[in-house]
């Protein structure tokens, strides 16, 4: 499976992506918080996408490499946004998972024009402070420089019990890899949540919109999915689906998930 991992450097910062496949259709993926970038598993990742790979050309996109003092979700959209318009990719489809699916839907009000489809998994139009309670959890271990138990926290909350505990010696191995300058970009990019409130703006979102969430999400729970539902259900082939058993992480421990967004998507 061939896969590229670049960086695009333009208006005076630089993104990394990871593309893969070579289908007509073009996928976004906007992942979700993390210490460090998915993108540097690129042969793991898009085999979990295999499906994808004959019907789309799916690129995952970083934040930005080196991130002001105040990063905001609606900032990391825009830089997206300039990315994206960079590589001339257009009629996208997106996916954005957790604070992923916070940028996801300020790309689309942004530039509506931008994308054809949505797909929004354990995220949330509103974080007020119950909301960011985990995620502040994370960032007083990080200012703490505390990486353990930072990793043994996040595997907590987004796994299920089985899969953290599977994963848990692993974590601890990771964490040891971290520099203080990762944990240090972490807490900038996680503090970009506090506080968003798009609530008043996501009903201008036309597109169709699939959201999907999990009952036993420890991070943001369901109730965001549910307010989400009451704006997005009169969109023309709006879905959703709540899991249960999976986790916040949803989009990679159901083994369903992947097979209902590319149905979702392709039809």
């Amino acid at each position: 499976m061939d896969f590229l991992t670049d960086e695009v450097s333009i208006n005076g910062f630089s993104m990394k992506y990871l593309k893969f496949g070579h289908g007509k259709n073009i996928l976004v993926i906007i992942p979700g918080l993390s210490v460090q970038s998915s993108i540097l598993y690129p042969l793991f990742i898009s085999k979990q996408y295999k499906l994808f790979w004959d019907d789309f050309t799916v690129y995952i996109f970083d934040r930005r490499t080196e991130v002001p003092p105040v990063y905001t979700v609606s900032d990391m959209a825009y830089d997206t946004i300039q990315v994206i318009k960079h590589l001339g990719l257009e009629n996208i489809c997106i996916f954005g998972a957790s604070q992923g699916g916070m940028i996801a839907m300020e790309i689309v009000l942004q530039y509506p024009r931008l994308v054809r489809k949505l797909v929004l998994c354990s995220t949330a139009m509103r974080i007020d402070e119950e909301r960011f309670s985990v995620i502040n959890e994370w960032i007083k271990y990080a200012e703490n420089n505390d990486k353990k138990s930072l990793f043994l926290s996040f595997g907590e909350k987004i796994y299920p019990k089985d899969t953290f505990e599977k994963f848990r010696e692993a974590l601890c191995g990771i964490a040891e890899t971290v520099s203080d300058e990762e944990l240090k970009r972490f807490i900038i990019i996680a503090n970009g949540a506090k506080d968003l409130d798009i609530t008043d703006k996501v009903s201008s979102i036309k597109c169709p919109v699939m959201l999907v969430s999990d009952n036993d999400d420890k991070v943001f729970g369901t109730e965001p999915t549910v307010e989400m539902a009451e704006i997005f259900k009169f969109n023309k082939g709006f879905e959703m689906e709540i899991y249960s058993g999976f986790g916040h992480a949803v989009y990679d421990t159901s083994p369903d998930f992947k097979k209902q967004m590319y149905r979702f998507l392709i039809k």
